[in-house]
């Protein structure tokens, strides 16, 4: 699995940056047709997306180097190679979360309205941002026999991508990839019922990603670590519990009127 789509001398471009890339267009696409059907400027959206996806990278970089420090504190020119992989998604929800509230209250626009905007097309990045880790053969499970994984109906180019070595593993990446997909055609199902209330798809997106996550993560085998515990099994719990309350809490709320 060679990680590189494209090496003209000393420029080299990354599987991993183009699937991190489209992913972000995509999703972008679809947060501006879901504004579009609410009234929001383009412009106020497009000014809100570019400021966040900015800060969400720098967010996503920052929260893996923390936990990944010795891997770079001898060369601390690395940590700004993210086209070699690195960006944990928490870490970039929490950073883009931060940035939208600002940015919201700041224009007078209702937060929790805009998270519901952005939830489809941010399950959309995620999808899309783990066949990144394929290319780089990482986000994986521990090691398993080809008889296993063929039997799970997995296609043959990602058996053979999870080939490493010599050995198999279990495509976690590939798992999580198509529980994004499935969260997000829940989410715009459920989006188009009218007794839905504002805050409730930002909190079925925390719920649904939550679990997820939770149970993913339990296979992978190079998870970001606090102590003895993975850091992505503690924020899940915690984005099940902050979705369950917001979902609790703004049953009644206002409806959408669209």
């Amino acid at each position: 699995m060679n990680p590189i789509l494209i090496e003209i001398g000393n420029i080299k471009i990354y599987w991993y940056s183009i699937m991190i890339l489209t992913g972000m267009i995509l999703g972008c696409i679809l947060i501006l047709k879901e504004a579009k059907k609410f009234n929001i400027p383009k412009e106020t959206m497009n000014d809100l997306l570019f400021y966040t996806i900015i800060i969400g990278i720098i967010g996503a970089r920052i929260y893996y180097c923390i936990f990944e420090i010795n891997s770079y504190k001898d060369n601390l020119l690395s940590i700004f190679k993210v086209w070699e992989g690195g960006l944990a998604i928490h870490g970039g929800i929490i950073a883009g979360a931060i940035c939208m509230i600002y940015y919201t209250k700041k224009k007078g626009l209702k937060t929790l309205k805009i998270f519901d905007i952005c939830a489809p097309g941010l399950l959309i990045g995620q999808a899309l941002g783990r066949w990144g880790n394929f290319f780089n053969q990482e986000a994986h499970g521990p090691a398993t026999t080809i008889t296993f994984l063929q039997n799970q109906h997995i296609p043959k180019f990602i058996i053979d991508g999870m080939n490493i070595n010599g050995t198999y593993y279990i495509p976690t990446f590939f798992y999580e990839s198509l529980w994004c997909i499935l969260g997000l055609l829940i989410i715009l199902l459920i989006r188009r019922q009218s007794k839905i209330k504002i805050g409730q798809i930002t909190s079925i997106y925390l719920i649904w990603y939550g679990i997820g996550r939770f149970v993913i993560e339990q296979l992978r085998t190079d998870s970001l670590m606090l102590n003895t515990l993975k850091q992505a099994q503690i924020i899940s719990i915690i984005m099940i519990i902050s979705g369950l309350i917001l979902f609790i809490k703004n049953i009644k709320k206002e409806q959408y009127n669209n």
